[in-house]
Formats: structure tokens, C-alpha cells, sequence
């Protein structure tokens, strides 16, 4: 008797098709049905000895990798540790030069595409250069049919949401939208990386994050 849902079984077949378009563009690709999965194959991934570091992520605090990383032994560079302005920019500074970065996507196109907006540009940067590795991780929730419908939910879901976590006094939905596209001005569309396997992304069958 085949028990699998509708959902589950959309889902296979989507995560299919990344992992394929991901290599296409020197991208490896894994998927992991629950968010415990998910976090075995973090610390599966990534060497003991590693300096690891991350962005700021909703799906990273929801995942509790944090807290794995550090009760685990790893050497675990927090941002989030960082007390004050100039602290926080120096650990993002360093973060640049980690063994592994761990970061989320605000967005994912079907065919491939990874798409972010940032504020001070360091997750970005990272994504982009300085890390010898990048770790994604995204949850189902973040793919979308196309590039524009992943662009468009950066921009008018994950941007606004995240703001709110930090504000949340708006009188209107398009206040808050214009609020967010100030706040989160940098837009970053990766379509390739330069360097094969430098970029993971570990799909989860499960919605997390913005």
C-alpha cells in the first residue's frame, strides 16, 4: 500500500529536478525530508576542525544548529555572541575567512536560482566570496516556480517579515513593504558558482524560515 501524501510526493519530484538544475550551475544539492535530517547532514558535512561560521537566519535558530555546532565542539564563530556595533561587524568581518559558511536563502527558483537580500551586504558577500564553503539551507517553503516569483517573494514576504522582527510599529502593509526595500536594499541573484561543490544547498521537506 502506497502511504506516501500528495504533498510528499510534489515534493520528491520538485527536490529532483533542483538537485539536477543545481548541478547545472557547479551546485550540489541534497534534501532532507524533516529538520532533524537536515542538521545530521550539516554536521555530517563539515569536519570537526572547521571554522564555521554564519549570517543572520530564522531557519538556522529554528533548526538549533547554533547550539549543535557548539555543543558538539565545533569552532563556531556566532555573530550572535557579538556584543555591541563594532563587535558584530569585526565576527563579520572574520566570518568571511571561515572554513564553512551557514546560511538560508530568502528565495529559490525552480530552476535553480538562489535569491537573497541583505542590509549590510555580509551574508551576501559571503555567498559570493571569502567562505571555502557554503552551506544553504532551505526549507521546501522557499522554492518558487520561477526567478521572478522567487524575486517577488524575497521582496514582499521575506523582506518584510524579517524587518518585523526587528520593528514591527508599521500602520500599513505598504509602509512596511517600503520600509523593508530600504532596510534590505542589496539583492543578490546566484546563478552559478565559480568553483564546483563550493555552494551546498540541503533542501528540507518542511517549511522553515521566512
Amino acid at each position: 500500500m502506497n502511504t506516501t501524501t500528495p504533498r510528499e510526493c510534489f515534493n520528491a519530484l520538485l527536490v529532483k529536478k533542483l538537485i539536477k538544475e543545481f548541478a547545472k550551475r557547479n551546485i550540489e544539492g541534497f534534501y532532507c525530508e524533516t529538520k532533524e535530517e537536515a542538521v545530521k547532514k550539516v554536521l555530517e558535512i563539515i569536519p570537526i576542525d572547521s571554522l564555521v561560521s554564519c549570517g543572520g537566519s530564522a531557519t538556522l535558530h529554528e533548526l538549533g544548529l547554533q547550539n549543535e555546532l557548539k555543543n558538539k565542539g565545533f569552532n563556531f564563530l556566532n555573530p550572535d555572541d557579538a556584543q555591541g556595533g563594532k563587535a558584530k561587524e569585526n565576527a563579520a568581518h572574520q566570518a568571511l575567512n571561515a572554513d564553512y559558511y551557514l546560511m538560508s536563502a530568502n528565495a529559490i527558483s525552480a530552476s535553480g536560482e538562489i535569491v537573497n537580500l541583505d542590509g549590510i551586504g555580509n551574508r551576501v558577500a559571503a555567498l559570493s566570496f571569502g567562505p571555502k564553503n557554503v552551506l544553504i539551507i532551505a526549507g521546501i517553503n522557499k522554492v518558487e516556480p520561477n526567478l521572478d516569483t522567487a524575486i517577488l517573494r524575497a521582496k514582499t514576504y521575506a523582506a518584510p517579515l524579517t524587518l518585523l522582527l526587528f520593528k514591527q510599529d508599521y500602520t500599513s502593509y505598504d509602509e512596511l513593504c517600503e520600509a523593508a526595500e530600504k532596510a534590505w536594499s542589496q539583492l543578490v541573484i546566484t546563478s552559478m558558482s565559480t568553483f564546483k561543490g563550493r555552494i551546498k544547498v540541503i533542501l528540507v521537506g518542511e517549511d522553515l524560515g521566512f
